[in-house]
C-alpha cells in the first residue's frame, strides 16, 4: 500500500502588491511519490539472520507432492517474522554445538500456495507424486487426515519445516524429474537421497510414520525427533504432532493475520 502524498497548500495573502509575482522561468522539480511499505512488515530473509541455516525450499521446485513450483513462490527464500527467525538462530547455535545444522524446507507460505494446494486437491487425476509422497494414503483424505490444510499457520509467518544434518553436510544430489518413485516411508538409502539425518521417513511424507511419536519408529531415527523437538522447545517453539518436520513459534506475533505476499525479497521490509 502506498502512502497519501500530502500536498503542502501556499498562503495567497496580499503584502500590498498589486500584481502576482511572476512565474518562475522554470517549472520545479517533481516531488518523488513515498516508497510502497512492505507488504510483509517485520518479516526477514531467514539468511540475513543466520546465514548459517540451510535451505531446501521445495516448494519452489519440482520435489514436492505436487510434482511442480507451487504458486506464491517466486524465489527459494526462507521468510520469516523477525522474532522467529532470531529464535531460530538460537537454535542454530544449540544444533551446532551438538555437531548439528539446521536445513529448513518451508516457511512463510502465501495464502495463494494454499489455495494452489485446494485447487489440486479437486483434480484426482493428478497424482504423479504420489508414489513417493503420500504412497499408502488416498489423495482424496489428505485434507480430512490434516496434512494439507487452508488456511495454513505458514501464512502467518513463524511456522516453517525444518530437519537437521550432520555438520560438515554431507552432499545432496539435485532431484531428477521423471526418475522412479521410491516411497517416503522406505528405509533411510532407499528413499530420496536427502542429506538429512535419518528422522524415520522423508520431508512432506502424508503417512502415519511421520508422527512425531509413532511407536514404529525406532533408534536412531527415534532420538533424531526427539532432539530436533528437544532443540526447537527449548528456543519457543511447538511441533505439530502429525509432522516430525513441522514447528510454530509460540509468541508469533500474527496469530490472527493470514498473509498472501509472494515468497520474494521484495516482499519484505
Amino acid at each position: 500500500m502506498v502512502a497519501a502524498l500530502g500536498v503542502l497548500a501556499a498562503s495567497a495573502g496580499g503584502c500590498g502588491r498589486s500584481s502576482p509575482e511572476p512565474a518562475p522561468s522554470t517549472p520545479p522539480a517533481p516531488t518523488s511519490a513515498p516508497a510502497a511499505a512492505p507488504r510483509l512488515p517485520g518479516f526477514v530473509v531467514l539468511a540475513d539472520v543466520d546465514p548459517r541455516i540451510l535451505t531446501d525450499i521445495r516448494y519452489a521446485g519440482a520435489h514436492n507432492f505436487v510434482g511442480r513450483p507451487i504458486a506464491g513462490y517466486r524465489e527459494p527464500l526462507c521468510l520469516l517474522t523477525r522474532e522467529a527467525a532470531e529464535a531460530l538462530r538460537q537454535v542454530q547455535d544449540a544444533a551446532l554445538a551438538g555437531g548439528h545444522s539446521l536445513k529448513v524446507y518451508d516457511c512463510y507460505r502465501p495464502q495463494p500456495a494454499a489455495d494452489d494446494f485446494l485447487a489440486w486437491a479437486k483434480r484426482p487425476g493428478e497424482q504423479q507424486m504420489k508414489g513417493e509422497f503420500y504412497p499408502r494414503v488416498a489423495k482424496s483424505a489428505l485434507f480430512d487426515q490434516g496434512y494439507i490444510g487452508t488456511p495454513t499457520s505458514h501464512s502467518r509467518g513463524s511456522t516453517l519445516d525444518l530437519t537437521l544434518v550432520d555438520v560438515p553436510a554431507p552432499s545432496q544430489p539435485p532431484y531428477a524429474p521423471g526418475r522412479p518413485l521410491v516411497p517416503c516411508t522406505a528405509p533411510v538409502g532407499q528413499r530420496f537421497a536427502d542429506n538429512s539425518i535419518d528422522m524415520g521417513t522423508g520431508f512432506d511424507c502424508f503417512d502415519s510414520l511421520a508422527h512425531t511419536d509413532d511407536p514404529r519408529v525406532t533408534d536412531p531415527a527415534r532420538e533424531n525427533r526427539r532432539l530436533l523437538r528437544r532443540l526447537m522447545t527449548d528456543a519457543g517453539f511447538v511441533n505439530y504432532d502429525r509432522e516430525w518436520w513441522h514447528y510454530r513459534y509460540r509468541d508469533e506475533p500474527y496469530p490472527d493475520t493470514y498473509f498472501d505476499a509472494p515468497v520474494a525479497r521484495a516482499s519484505v521490509g
